[in-house]
């Protein structure tokens, strides 16, 4: 049966939800995974063990490094999780500046690998293209999307504390995790000195409690590698089981979609042409709703390559806006030093979380900062080794066992103003294993942002400084775009079909039984983990979609 009610492309962190919401909601719907199937613990091989039991103790190998040259750069990639990255050889994208394409082709998708801090925007940040006039103005604001937070957060499993700031806004929380002494004493001296700043501990999508069947965390700090207990969020562990519970899921994994296949009589699309990643033959589907959700640069090349008579720039295309604006948050900068008190104290286990210090710049959404929007920073504090030491053979060892000092640092991420002239295209000359033309991406940090680092290093200093940490030092990596895997933008939402791509609902405004959910659906970047905004977004367009099939609107 090549028939669906609805077909979800990709199985990441929004393809999972679009599939559990219409799931739920009776359609039967057909996922499509151009990866390779992963189980739900089955297939979180060498997470169990510790790092002696591996044949390398979880270091990146020549192999993986020489595979995967761009993932291997990732935090998440190590010796156990390199499985769950692309191999960079078979996966060839064209850099006209220099950008890192994170990405995972399996079911699940990136939310096996991802850093789980979910965040709440708010009207700060779904105002700031109408107030200062960078990109197009949001055709929703918060109180559009807050219900929606709420829903996706007591499924996800978010745990966090209530803080009543309105830059960023409470969810419906698990209990919060704890700080350790330094990031306490670190909150009493930032807190003291600066009035209106907080540093709070992380909200993250790892669970504090059981959630339906799922966790709760154990505090391994393995969440990259897969989670057996279920511990945090992912597709492979909620979304999907949701949908596969209903009955009226197909799961299709080793399925590229090639693109969207238009009916010009009825404006509509009719479905989605895939080649098989194994068989390479092509194969058609049909639906009434179709959901992309192949992640920003994922969903960027499905719809270029969608081209028709109708559309010959890509579908849902008349804007010119496909593939533009492209965002990423800019980070790699912040501070770091050391404290040598607390000598009697040391942490148990490994927390899966840091703390945040939400945005304090420009709340009133204007520049008196000397740049545009704002910054947010996340850290934490530990207590290492104590390396060197005097002795030989077994006292030298032994004086290794001895903890150090305390440290505390913390690094920020900043928001990247959507530039028309950041963007992604095809190229048709160089193609891929599959014959498939391969991306140019084109996408680079400009003035605002440099400004802000400068602001995001020195703020970083001064706070650490203040709270009485010491030996204060300043870092700035200036990693490229791509690199902080929150790239969005591409198919951005908008008022005015002539300048965005989707409307308030992720419609196309070209195509409307086409939904765009994931990060190219944004018209702007915020501060924040973007993440949480993709799963309420979501559940919104899918609650949304079904109601228009329902009155043959769609």
């Amino acid at each position: 049966m090549n028939t669906y009610d609805a077909i979800v492309v990709g199985s990441g962190i929004s393809g999972g939800w679009a599939a559990k919401e219409l799931t739920e909601k009776g359609l039967k719907t057909l996922l499509l995974e151009r990866g390779r199937q992963v189980e739900h613990i089955k297939d979180y091989t060498g997470t169990e063990k510790d790092p002696w039991q591996l044949d390398h103790h979880n270091n990146i190998t020549r192999e993986q490094r020489k595979n995967s040259p761009i993932q291997s750069k990732c935090y998440a990639f190590d010796e156990v999780s390199g499985k769950f990255f692309v191999n960079d050889l078979e996966n060839p994208y064209n850099q006209v500046k220099p950008f890192d394409w994170i990405r995972g082709y399996h079911v699940g998708g990136r939310s096996l690998m991802w850093g789980r801090q979910s965040y709440r925007w708010s009207d700060l940040d779904f105002e700031a293209n109408a107030k200062d006039g960078f990109g197009v103005d949001w055709p929703i604001r918060y109180k559009d999307l807050a219900p929606w937070y709420g829903y996706a957060e007591r499924f996800a499993g978010i745990s966090g504390s209530k803080e009543g700031l309105s830059q960023l806004p409470d969810g419906d929380f698990l209990p919060p995790m704890e700080m350790s002494c330094i990031e306490q004493f670190t909150k009493e001296g930032i807190e003291k000195k600066f009035p209106g700043r907080k540093m709070i501990i992380g909200r993250t999508a790892n669970h504090t409690k059981q959630v339906g069947d799922r966790g709760p965390c154990q505090f391994r700090n393995k969440c990259h590698q897969g989670c057996p207990f279920g511990g945090y969020f992912s597709s492979n562990s909620a979304t999907i089981p949701a949908a596969q519970k209903t009955g009226n899921l197909t799961l299709r994994p080793h399925s590229i979609v090639l693109e969207v296949i238009y009916d010009k009589d009825t404006k509509r699309a009719k479905g989605v042409r895939i080649m098989d990643a194994e068989t390479m033959k092509t194969e058609e589907f049909f639906a009434k709703i179709i959901f992309l959700n192949a992640s920003t640069l994922g969903t960027t090349h499905i719809l270029l390559n969608s081209v028709s008579d109708a559309f010959p720039n890509g579908l849902g295309n008349s804007s010119g806006q496909v593939g533009h604006n492209l965002m990423d948050h800019h980070y790699g900068v912040g501070a770091y030093g050391d404290y040598d008190g607390f000598q009697d104290k040391y942490t148990y286990g490994r927390r899966a979380n840091g703390i945040y210090i939400p945005r304090f710049r420009n709340l009133d959404g204007g520049s008196s900062a000397g740049y545009l929007r704002g910054f947010g920073y996340q850290g934490g504090g530990q207590r290492g080794r104590r390396w060197g030491g005097e002795g030989l053979g077994v006292e030298f060892k032994e004086n290794q066992l001895e903890p150090g000092n305390w440290s505390m640092g913390m690094g920020s991420w900043g928001e990247h103003l959507p530039y028309f002239e950041n963007k992604a295209t095809l190229n048709k000359e160089k193609k891929d294993k599959w014959g498939l033309p391969t991306l140019d991406i084109d996408c680079e940090f400009k003035e605002n942002e440099m400004k802000m680092r400068k602001d995001m290093m020195n703020s970083a200093a001064e706070m650490l400084e203040a709270a009485g940490i010491k030996d204060v030092k300043t870092y700035d990596s200036m990693p490229a775009p791509g690199f902080c895997i929150h790239e969005m933008g591409t198919a951005r939402m908008g008022k005015d079909p002539k300048t965005s791509v989707l409307n308030k609902w992720n419609q196309m405004h070209d195509v409307k039984n086409v939904f765009i959910t994931d990060g190219s659906c944004m018209a702007s970047s915020a501060c924040q983990n973007p993440s949480l905004t993709y799963m309420a977004l979501t559940a919104r367009a899918a609650d949304y979609a079904v109601s228009e099939l329902k009155k043959n609107n769609l």
